[in-house]
């Protein structure tokens, strides 16, 4: 009887097997992410690093943002090559990770050098020596839009599983990514409400008036200045700090 061990694993078992590496790989990134849940940039590089590691035959990768429809950044970069492609687009206007972020669509490129699609962009990025991309809509946050954008120096180098794989990375990379936007969106607002309390109650004492007549000047100032209440408020409270020290 031939030992397990030196059995031909069939399909199926093959399968079983690589999804199961999969599901740990991704196990093992929601973690590291969940580690990091705090700050949402260290959460675009870790998804950079963590999709390079695990989508077959991606040797780069960015994040790109488009902010407003129209403005290009790149949020996060594995390898300056990846920024490259992105600075083109910028420059451009148009290109695969623009048009996969704003339509929400995932946008695969076999060949640089024979792809119709946006001739000024895979010139350049041919020229770069990137040969093979896929780009992933990543977010969407009004008419701010996000992808992933993955690159390889070899033609035809994401095979449908790399498109498959690729697709669930990005999906659970969204949405840790959200969640990391979220909760630094709750803090500066506790942070925000916090220090609009302080300079509120600074001017109650200094000028001995009630909670809701020291907020309106509070916000008067605001409108006055044309500062931002929150703003506002924490330079009156640093200044006081000043004042005191």
């Amino acid at each position: 009887m031939t030992a397990i061990s030196e059995q031909t694993l069939d399909s199926t078992t093959r399968s079983r097997v690589t999804d199961f590496e999969l599901s740990r790989r991704l196990a093992e990134v929601a973690e590291k992410l969940r580690r990091q849940h705090s700050d949402p940039d260290r959460v675009l590089v870790t998804i950079t690093e963590a999709a390079v590691a695990n989508v077959p035959s991606a040797e780069f990768a960015s994040i790109t943002t488009v902010l407003q429809g129209k403005f290009v950044h790149s949020a996060a970069l594995f390898g300056e090559t990846a920024g490259h492609c992105d600075k083109i687009q910028e420059q451009l206007g148009e290109g695969p990770c623009l048009e996969s972020a704003i339509e929400q669509t995932t946008i695969r490129i076999d060949d640089m050098d024979s792809d119709p699609r946006w001739p000024q962009f895979t010139d350049a990025a041919s020229a770069l020596g990137v040969k093979s991309m896929i780009c992933f809509q990543l977010y969407v946050e009004g008419f701010n839009f996000g992808a992933l954008n993955l690159h390889s120096t070899r033609t035809n180098a994401f095979s449908a599983e790399a498109e498959s794989i690729g697709s669930l990375f990005a999906a659970h990379a969204a949405i840790a990514f959200s969640s990391a936007r979220e909760e630094q969106q709750i803090r500066a607002a506790l942070t925000s409400r916090d220090l609009i309390g302080q300079a509120k109650g600074m001017l109650m004492e200094r000028y001995n008036l009630n909670s809701q007549a020291a907020f309106a000047l509070l916000a008067k100032l605001s409108q006055d200045t044309n500062v931002k209440l929150a703003d506002l408020a924490e330079q009156l409270v640093a200044d006081a700090a000043k004042s005191t020290g």
